[in-house]
């Protein structure tokens, strides 16, 4: 069952005189309980598809469904976690995992809002600093914050934008197992969509790749990652089988570059205005092709 279906789904940015359009016409479902991440460089429209099934953005056209109904705005079925951690410098660790439990769980009692953000504090392993303040964290203890509150209102979908793209190696590849740990440890898995750029965080995370392209942003391909859970990462780095794989990714990754490269420069010389056909027609060849 698809939890998540995206149709025709394009956003554009600015005015009608002078737009951007970051995505195009994108096609994808995702199934109950699957983690997919979205994979690609910088400008392929991720963190924009993201934020539009968040509802944060409104689509230029197309539409995201969720279990059936066209969203219209954000939901209490979703959270997001982004790459900036998001917290309230004034609130503590503590009140900071309660604040979402306030807005998207306003039935519970302050008793059991206390007793919940104190549960999940506690899962990403910050018990002892729960009444410390975010600038007195570290960032990938702030980030632990915020899965912790992403966590704590137990939505059934968990969007996350990069997460962990401004941490160092260790950390990273630790909040990795955290996440994974948090996420197979639910007795009904959520449904997750994580953006990256880094080929290794996609394949050790997710069931599903989605490598995109961009200018506009497009999906390239979709890739099942072959690898079973649970993963420990030092079990399958090291095999053939995961360098082939990720060789494989990696090769997507830039023919999705190289295919909107090449496509630029077909439309650049249809329209006359490549380097090689402004130097024809101004009879200066000689000086394109290293002349004097």
């Amino acid at each position: 069952m698809s939890r998540i279906n995206i149709r025709d789904l394009s956003v554009e940015y600015g005015t009608k005189n002078k737009s951007f359009k970051a995505v195009d016409r994108v096609n994808l479902d995702i199934k109950e309980g699957e983690f997919v991440s979205l994979l690609g460089a910088s400008g392929c429209g991720k963190s924009t598809l993201i934020s539009t099934i968040d509802g944060l953005r409104r689509p230029s056209g197309g539409t995201v469904f969720i279990d059936g109904e066209p969203i219209s705005g954000t939901g209490k079925d979703r959270s997001i976690v982004f790459q900036n951690y998001s917290l309230f410098p004034w609130m503590t660790v503590k009140k900071n995992v309660e604040f979402g439990l306030r807005q998207l769980r306003p039935e519970l009692s302050k008793k059991e809002r206390s007793d919940i953000a104190l549960e999940f504090v506690e899962k990403v392993g910050l018990s002892e600093f729960k009444n410390k303040y975010p600038l007195k964290l570290s960032g990938g203890q702030q980030q632990r914050v915020a899965i912790a509150r992403a966590l704590a209102v137990n939505t059934p979908i968990l969007l996350m934008d990069e997460p962990f793209g401004a941490l160092d190696t260790k950390t990273r590849a630790s909040l990795q197992d955290l996440l994974l740990s948090l996420w197979r440890s639910e007795e009904k898995k959520k449904t997750v969509i994580f953006v990256t750029h880094d080929v290794d965080e996609a394949i050790f995370l997710s069931d599903r790749i989605v490598i995109m392209q961009p200018n506009p942003g497009r999906i390239y391909k979709e890739v099942s990652v072959p690898f079973s859970r649970p993963r420990i990462r030092e079990n399958i780095t090291d095999t053939e089988e995961y360098k082939i794989f990720r060789n494989e990714i990696i090769n997507a990754f830039y023919e999705a570059e190289k295919e909107v490269a090449y496509h630029d420069t077909e439309k650049k010389i249809s329209a006359g205005n490549s380097p090689v056909v402004r130097s024809f027609n101004s009879g200066t060849v000689s000086a394109v092709a290293g002349g004097r």
